[in-house]
């Protein structure tokens, strides 16, 4: 590995420590940074500090917030009748970009997985149940990940929360649109058939 000034060194090892960035592109990254104005550096290291310290977790549904309530839970315009269940807060996202979906978030902040520990007593579930003895919540919509832990922990919060009243529903898995079925695996074509629908 060559050899760089202190800083520079300490900046690309700092670099290399964000995922999926290795040697390569840490020095890439610092080089830029080195190279850029003072002022750029300076906005990027403020940004940083900021998410560090004006961030907090709402108050009602766990996602990532700049105040008690995050930007949906205090928009008078979803509808609060329906939760989505979702495993971290960036998985919030791809279901805001559909356009489709206007109801509110729970995050769990993770996934039952008894291979590493966490279950349901780690993640945010109490919440939930609060939420739903609170507020007339019709339909809590489950989009835990694809996983053996995302299922374990849908089935979980399935056989939980179907006695409190609620509709409780899964989204749908398969085959994602532009693939080729000989690419499927097992899971992901027996989840197809499963969840196919009348044209």
């Amino acid at each position: 590995m060559p050899e760089f000034a202190e800083p520079l060194a300490r900046l690309i090892q700092e670099c290399k420590r964000l995922p999926g960035i290795g040697q390569k592109s840490a020095q890439r990254i610092a080089f830029h940074l080195l190279r850029a104005p003072r002022e750029d550096s300076m906005n990027l290291a403020q940004a940083i500090l900021d998410i560090k310290d004006k961030l907090t977790i709402c108050v009602q549904c766990n996602n990532i917030s700049d105040n008690d309530l995050c930007l949906f839970c205090r928009d008078p315009h979803r509808e609060h009748t329906q939760i989505c269940v979702v495993e971290e807060p960036h998985n919030i996202l791809p279901i805001e970009t559909t356009h489709t979906f206007r109801g509110l978030y729970h995050v769990l902040h993770g996934a039952i997985s008894p291979l590493r520990g966490i279950g349901p007593e780690q993640l945010k579930i109490k919440g939930l149940i609060d939420r739903l003895q609170q507020t007339e919540i019709e339909e809590i919509i489950v989009a835990t990940n694809p996983t053996v832990e995302g299922e374990a922990t849908a089935v979980y919060l399935s056989r939980l929360l179907k006695p409190l009243g609620p509709r409780v529903t899964r989204i749908a898995m398969g085959i994602p649109v532009g693939s080729d079925l000989e690419f499927a695996d097992e899971v992901t074509m027996s989840r197809s058939l499963e969840n196919r629908r009348e044209m």
